[in-house]
């Protein structure tokens, strides 16, 4: 079976489990994408999930917002989806008191989104967000939406369509 997910969402599953390091240390690979965007700051304790997006959107050769580093500066970004016609990779973001949250999407429920994404709980995975909270559905301009909404069950499970 072809795997029809953008090459930035493949990229990005490629750094599940990346962690920020307590303490004085930071993670080195955090620290790499900083670098490479052009970051002013060098820590993981800074709020990262923009510059995850930015680096897997970089990957990608694809333009990146002058604010990558804010989450809701993607609410722009090329774009816009209807919620509706939300396919693998399109990049959701969201509203938190305090500022904002930014993030791939991977599937959804009736209420919440899947949502692969850097800076939660402190790591790069995958975790569900209230639809309610999600203020903009972006896709990177001129590029084909490849892929189909992904419907799962409560349990998370994607939901069988072919029984046989």
């Amino acid at each position: 079976m072809m795997n029809l997910d953008p090459f930035w969402l493949i990229k990005a599953r490629g750094y599940i489990g990346t962690r920020e390091i307590p303490g004085p240390e930071h993670s080195k690979t955090i620290q790499l994408w900083l670098s490479k965007l052009g970051a002013w700051w060098r820590d993981d304790e800074t709020p990262w999930c923009g510059t995850f997006v930015a680096h897997c959107m970089q990957l990608a050769a694809h333009p990146i917002p002058q604010h990558w580093y804010r989450a809701k500066a993607w609410a722009d970004y090329g774009s816009r989806l209807q919620f509706s016609r939300l396919a693998p990779g399109a990049i959701l973001v969201f509203d938190r008191k305090g500022g904002g949250h930014v993030g791939f999407y991977t599937g959804e429920t009736a209420t919440a989104f899947r949502v692969l994404g850097g800076n939660q709980s402190n790591g790069v995975n995958e975790t569900w967000i209230g639809k309610g909270r999600c203020i903009a559905a972006r896709w990177p301009k001129g590029v084909p939406v490849i892929g189909l909404p992904v419907r799962l069950a409560d349990n998370g499970q994607p939901l069988s369509t072919n029984e046989a």
